[in-house]
Order: structure tokens, then C-alpha cells, then sequence
């Protein structure tokens, strides 16, 4: 019986094969009393399931191509970290002993507490991590079940379509001698690592499908379309033999865009656009060379503070921060600073409740509420500055008190620096972040007194139509073509116009091709994406122009008609901006 699936596309492309189940050990996980005189022999059990999972990733590590990508690495980095974490590695003993339970039970318990503290955190990338935690219980508990970590493929099958609850990478990499064709997982999001390593390997991927692995059966021919998100099962010849034709064109596409790699990025009518890239790992700077990109638009900071007790020292963030800037060759490398919210704490065992922690103490809050924390990050900052391009963005401001007190801390970070004589470039350039209504209202002020902004269309659009989009019920509403969300972007791009500041997006807008002519016609020149997404930007930015007009642009003045949900004075400006509204209006 043929079916299909719907879920959240997070990796273009089309790909046709048969299902191949991943088992998913939590769901198998029982709970038995262990009798008092086997609690030791029960702990020396989990202690020695911990170590073979520290082995076989390590021994993953260890046999990485050279050319494999940077996020694979990254991803086991990670899953070390999390294994040598104290809640992880040596809470579930004290469930054993004080319980009296088996090792697998008292895991999966305290895992379930981890990632209800991880559901709480506002910040989608932070949040995403929890996917990390279940991954490493889960082969913490197949190796506890006796179960080997590897799952057999079919050697026949050359195109396989892993189907699972989810994918941790050093699943993926064991697989590496077979073909993958697409990624099916029942959750997931848009930053999760199943996310992050399809667009890395340009795997068709789809997650958060809820019920797949349920309902697909192993080796079930699948159609996956990760544009569209839809998981067509049992296809029958029409719909196999048309999406074989798409398939292939698809690929003719992937290859066009290949060319265009050290292109420049240059409209039709003259006028440079600046594509960066976004990362959130030193390692990714080895995709975001391959990607053509003109520098890092956004380098988010958070990782150097995940899965630890005590935050990073100035020297480790210090040695962090350089190695991004010289990779880099001189290119612009924006560093955030520290964007983490309320419920999210470098000591773990620090608790602070907080009713909404969208609106908390999170990003340059909770860093100005923190001001020594702060200040060692900002000086690690201004000492990397020394060398390459390095700029400094601060997330989420919201008052010019705020953006104020921030440059006042960064002075003193430099003043301590020149009083130790240490190298930094004086003259480094700080941004703010646009993500805030109120902020976009200002953004003439802030721009009065930045060098440059930075849009944060994410979370505008949540904090805009106070829709949260990870949740099901009301993500149907999230809509970046909102009238009210293309006026508050026109508004702060007309800001830094008309002070000679220079404004990027840096959010998924930016990312999504379909966007990409809107944008330039709001009067956007600089974008900053997921290195995966640049070539399909660039792309639409060779063939756009003729009423792209920019005060910087050969051609002159940009037209007053270039109005949210109007488009320019340019037909064919005019009828794409039509259809694309037409289109939300239709999926509303």
C-alpha cells in the first residue's frame, strides 16, 4: 500500500531507496529490582558500559577520512564531553544504590530529567542538544543490552534510507562504506545534528515525521523529498518514474551550482552582495571555505559553554576564537558574544526558575548581569582580534541602556589589555543584533552608535507574531512573508542606509533562496547562512538585477517602490514578490 509521510525537510534533494530500520534501544528498556548484594556488581556494569562507549567513539575518531566532514568530528567531540559529564557518568549510581534498580533503568531516568531541563531552554540550537543526551544513553544502553552498536546493512543495497527514531553521528560514520541516500528520523529540527551533517554531506534528510519508524517497514521502497518534507512510501510507477525525473534534475542543478563556486556574487546590474557563513564549531570553517563564502557572518559562541560545570577560562576561549580568525585568512569573522538563556546554567548544580525564558535573563542580560564572566570573554575576544578580522555582535538587545553598558564593559576590556600591553585591534568593530521589535522600531538609534547590525529573523519572527515555531500547534503560523515582519526588516535596513551602516540577516531568511530577490529588492546586501545554502543564494543572486537599485550599485538610487508585499517598479519584481505572498496567503 503506497502512503505518504510529512515531516520537516531540513536537506534538499530527492533521493529513492529501501528502508533500512535503526532500532531504538530506550523504547526496550524494562525496570527490575536488583538484589542489595549485586548493587556493586550492577554499578561495575554501567561503569564499564561508559568505557566502551568512550572506546568505540574514540576508535570512530580515530578512523575518520581526511576529507570526512568537519561536523562528524565535532558531533564525537560532543558525545565525549557528555559521557564525562558528572550528571551523565555518576548520578544514575546513586539511583542504582538508593533504588535498588538496573543500570538501564535508572540511565534512561536520569536522562529523562536531562532533557526536561533542555526543553525549557529557549534557545533552539542549545535545545537541539538534548538529541546529543538520548544519543549517548542510547548506545550507553545497547551496549548494556549486549546489543552491537553497529547495525548490519544489506551489502547488497547500494542506496539505503536510514530509518530511525533518530541518528546520532557515530551511527552515521559506521556506515560510512555504504551509499546513504537520505536521512528519516521520527524527531528532530532544523539545528539538530542529524540536520547539521545531511546538509554537510548534501544528504537528502527529513526529521520530525513523529510515527515513521513505526509505520515503514525494512526494506520498503521509499521516495524522500527533503525540499517538500514528504516521505512517499511504496510508491507507485507514475509517482516513482516522475520523481526519478526530478531526481535527476536535481542533480544537474547541484552540479550547475558547482561552477559557480568562486564566482563572485554580483547582480546583473552590477552591485556586490556578501555571502558569509554561519558555524558554531572551529572545525566549520573547513565547509565554509569549500562553500565559496566571502567570511563568517556569525560565529555563535555557545559551544565552548555547553556540557560543562564551570565556564570556559579566558585562554581556552582565547585559543578558540584565534584558530576561527586565522583559518579565516584575513576574511571578516563575526563573533557573537555568549547567548544563552536563564534556565541555562554553566554550573549545573545551579537552579533558577524563570516563568517565560524567552523573556529572561538570556544573551547580553544575562552577560551584563554577569559582568565578570562577560568580561573574560570580551577580553579572549579583543586578544584573538590581534590575529585576523575579528568582529564583535551582541545578541538581543533591546535598549540603548543595554548597548551603552556594553560598550562601556568592552572598554574595560581593553583598558586591562593595555595595561598588560597585550596585541588587539583597538579599532574592532561591534554589532547588535536585530531581534526584537523594539530594536527594529530603533534601529536608527542603535545604528547611531554600532558599526554595523545584524538581523536575527528567527527569533523577530517569533517575538513579532508571539508564535513559538517548534510547537505543533501554532508552528503553522510562523511565517517570515508576514507584512508586519517585511516592514520591520525594511526598517532597519533604511537605518543603516541612511547612516552608511552596514546590515546583514543572519537568520533562516537568509538561507532560503525563494527569499533571496525579495530581499535584495528590500535593499539587502549582505547574507549570512548555513555554508550549505550559499551556492543556491548566490545562484539567484547572478540572475537578479535590473531594479535591485542601491545607492552603491552602478546604476544609482534605490526605488521608493521597493515596499513590503509591492516588490519594485520591475514586472517581473512585481509578479515574484505577487506569487510569493499569494502563496503564504494560500498556506494560512
Amino acid at each position: 500500500m503506497s502512503f505518504s509521510i510529512h515531516g520537516v525537510g531540513v536537506s534538499n534533494g530527492i533521493a529513492i531507496g529501501h528502508a533500512h530500520l535503526v532500532s531504538h534501544a530506550l523504547l526496550e528498556v524494562v525496570h527490575y529490582q536488583v538484589p542489595e548484594n549485586l548493587i556493586e556488581q550492577e554499578i561495575a556494569r554501567f561503569d564499564q558500559a561508559i568505557n566502551t562507549v568512550k572506546f568505540d567513539l574514540e576508535a570512530v575518531k580515530s578512523q575518520l577520512p581526511n576529507k570526512s566532514p568537519a561536523e562528524l568530528a565535532a558531533f564525537i567531540n560532543t558525545h565525549l564531553m557528555i559521557l564525562n559529564d558528572h550528571t551523565l557518568a555518576e548520578d544514575p549510581k546513586l539511583t542504582i544504590k538508593n533504588e535498588q534498580c538496573n543500570a538501564e533503568w535508572a540511565l534512561k531516568q536520569q536522562m529523562e530529567s536531562i532533557v526536561e531541563q533542555f526543553d525549557q531552554i529557549e534557545d533552539e540550537y542549545l535545545r537541539e542538544r538534548k538529541h546529543d543526551v538520548v544519543q549517548v544513553v542510547e548506545r550507553i544502553i545497547k551496549v548494556l543490552l549486549g546489543r552491537p552498536s553497529q547495525v548490519p546493512v544489506l551489502e547488497q543495497e547500494k542506496a539505503i534510507i536510514l530509518v530511525a527514531h533518530d541518528i546520532s553521528p557515530a551511527d552515521a560514520i559506521q556506515f560510512k562504506q555504504h551509499q546513504f541516500a537520505a536521512f528519516v528520523t521520527d524527531v528532530g529540527g532544523a539545528t539538530s545534528h542529524t540536520a547539521i551533517l545531511a546538509r554537510s554531506l548534501s544528504i537528502p534528510s527529513i526529521v520530525a515525521l513523529q510515527r515513521a519508524r513505526a509505520l515503514i517497514r525494512d526494506g520498503e521502497l521509499l521516495i524522500v523529498d527533503g525540499t517538500q518534507g514528504v516521505v512517499i512510501v511504496n510508491p507507485d510507477k507514475d509517482t516513482l518514474a516522475e520523481y526519478k525525473l526530478k531526481q535527476e534534475q536535481w542533480q544537474i542543478e547541484q552540479q550547475k551550482l558547482k561552477r559557480i563556486k568562486l564566482t563572485k556574487a554580483v547582480t546583473l546590474d552590477g552591485t556586490a552582495i556578501d555571502l558569509y557563513a554561519n558555524i558554531e564549531v572551529p572545525d566549520d570553517v573547513v565547509q565554509v571555505k569549500a562553500s565559496g563564502a566571502s567570511g563568517i557572518g556569525l560565529y555563535r559562541t555557545e559551544f565552548l559553554f555547553m556540557n560543562r560545570r564551570e565556564a570556559p577560562n579566558e585562554q581556552e576561549q582565547f585559543e578558540a576564537y584565534k584558530a576561527v580568525a586565522e583559518a579565516m585568512d584575513g576574511k571578516p569573522v563575526t563573533i557573537r558574544t555568549l547567548d544563552l538563556g536563564a534556565d541555562k546554567q554553566m554550573n549545573a548544580d545551579t537552579e533558577r526558575s524563570c516563568t517565560n525564558p524567552a523573556l529572561g535573563l538570556r544573551a547580553i542580560r544575562l552577560c551584563l548581569a554577569e559582568p565578570q564572566m562577560f568580561h573574560i570573554q570580551l577580553r579572549a575576544l579583543l586578544r584573538a582580534s590581534a590575529f585576523g578580522n575579528i568582529k564583535i555582535l551582541i545578541p538581543m538587545l533591546s535598549s540603548l541602556t543595554e548597548l551603552r553598558q556594553t560598550l562601556l564593559l568592552i572598554e574595560r576590556a581593553k583598558q586591562s589589555l593595555r595595561l598588560e600591553k597585550a596585541e588587539f585591534n583597538n579599532d574592532i568593530e561591534v554589532g547588535g543584533m536585530i531581534e526584537i521589535p523594539a530594536a527594529a522600531l530603533c534601529a536608527e538609534a542603535f545604528a547611531k552608535e554600532l558599526d554595523f547590525l545584524s538581523i536575527g529573523t528567527n527569533d523577530l519572527i517569533q517575538y513579532s507574531l508571539a508564535i513559538d515555531r517548534t510547537d505543533d500547534s501554532v508552528s503553522h503560523l510562523y511565517n517570515p512573508l508576514h507584512p508586519a515582519i517585511l516592514q520591520l526588516i525594511e526598517i532597519t535596513l533604511k537605518a543603516g542606509l541612511k547612516l552608511g551602516k552596514k546590515v546583514s540577516v543572519c537568520g533562516e531568511m537568509a538561507g532560503d533562496s525563494k527569499l533571496t530577490r525579495l530581499l535584495l529588492g528590500l535593499g539587502l546586501r549582505q547574507f549570512s547562512m548555513h555554508p550549505s545554502h550559499i551556492l543556491s543564494v548566490k545562484h539567484q543572486v547572478l540572475q537578479s538585477g535590473n531594479g535591485f537599485d542601491h545607492p552603491n550599485s552602478k546604476r544609482g538610487r534605490l526605488c521608493d517602490s521597493a515596499r513590503p508585499f509591492l516588490g519594485t517598479r520591475q514586472e517581473h519584481v512585481r509578479e515574484w514578490v505577487h506569487s510569493v505572498v499569494c502563496c503564504a496567503i494560500a498556506q494560512s
